[in-house]
């Protein structure tokens, strides 16, 4: 996506939203709650899930949030994908392009930065949770702007925007072990439940892949009250549902993956919102995702931004509700 204020023609650089909302009463806290039995399915010789993971109580249909947890978090991180691999650890994707345009990188002692005038600022990086330090980075080509990032056993599996490229990494090191070429129209949003991956393309389309041969094992056109969904970028899977970060709007849309339905949606605005009225002028729009699985926490971040939050859960008012299709819809987009 190019930035805002920009048309698609002019832009080399990409940025994208998906903003966040205030908090309402009567606390749901995901972390709290238990997950039921998971159902397993088998096709193409691999597991594919059905209702997995589901919360005893699901979440409102329309949510807000409220803040449990602050950390600090790279200002310089224009985030693109975002993973929580247990025992406080992040890892992260960025994007943008050159040092023209991104003359800022973290320095720290394992950081070797190469002898390239040129050099991409789209990176994978392993970021303690509890201090914010990049702990480890690897930059990466010029000629790719990193996106969506998941982690699926020891490997990080990483796509990148306006190209079918992808990466994966050793999760140990952030090693290069092989590139992949997958069968999306771009690369957005990455997530997966442990045994397949889920991908975006900022279309209203999302995809079932094989991890082992990233072909597409199927789609669906996620709607929402008969209408589509578009722009569906960075991906989250908790609990069951794909949550999607909707590019030009406010809102989370949680995903039923077997039938494309949007079953929920989270509103985060005021997160950005007391940003800038703290003086954060420079933060740009909300962009990471990540679940921790044994706790029930949720993290959320955005491109340049100072802080990364644990959220939790409440009911939205009743007017957030009558104005979803206004806050949350948007046109679709067409990039290539």
């Amino acid at each position: 996506m190019p930035p805002r204020g920009s048309s698609v023609s002019e832009s080399t650089q990409k940025r994208r939203s998906a903003l966040v909302s205030s908090p309402g009463s009567a606390t749901l806290r995901l972390g709290h709650l238990r997950r039921s039995i998971a159902v397993i399915l088998l096709l193409s010789g691999f597991a594919l899930p059905s209702a997995v993971s589901r919360l005893r109580n699901a979440p409102p249909a329309i949510a807000r949030v409220r803040v449990v947890n602050e950390f600090p978090h790279d200002p310089h991180a224009f985030t693109q994908g975002l993973v929580y691999a247990g025992n406080d650890t992040l890892y992260e994707s960025t994007g943008l392009y050159n040092l023209v345009t991104c003359p800022f990188l973290p320095t720290f002692s394992m950081l070797r930065i190469p002898d390239d005038i040129n050099m991409h600022c789209s990176s994978v990086r392993r970021v303690a949770l509890l201090t914010g330090k990049v702990e480890l980075l690897h930059p990466m080509a010029a000629s790719y702007f990193g996106e969506g990032l998941t982690l699926l056993h020891d490997k990080l599996y990483q796509v990148t925007w306006l190209t079918k490229t992808g990466f994966i990494y050793d999760k140990k090191n952030l090693s290069e072990v092989k590139q992949f070429i997958h069968s999306m129209q771009d690369g957005w949003g990455l997530a997966t439940d442990g045994n397949i991956l889920f991908g975006s393309d900022g279309s209203s389309t999302l995809y079932l892949m094989d991890p082992k041969t990233f072909k597409v094992i199927s789609k669906h056109i996620e709607t929402y009250n008969g209408h589509e969904v578009y722009n569906l970028n960075e991906l989250e899977f908790v609990n069951g549902e794909v949550w999607a970060n909707i590019w030009t709007s406010d809102c989370f849309a949680r995903i039923s993956y077997t039938d494309g339905k949007v079953v929920g949606w989270i509103l985060l605005q005021n997160l950005s919102e007391n940003l800038i009225s703290s003086g954060q002028a420079g933060v740009d729009v909300l962009n990471g995702i990540a679940w921790d699985d044994v706790d029930r926490r949720i993290f959320v971040t955005g491109k340049l931004w100072p802080k990364l939050y644990e959220i939790e859960l409440h009911p939205a008012e009743k007017k957030s509700e009558r104005s979803i299709e206004r806050l949350c819809m948007r046109e679709p987009l067409h990039l290539l």
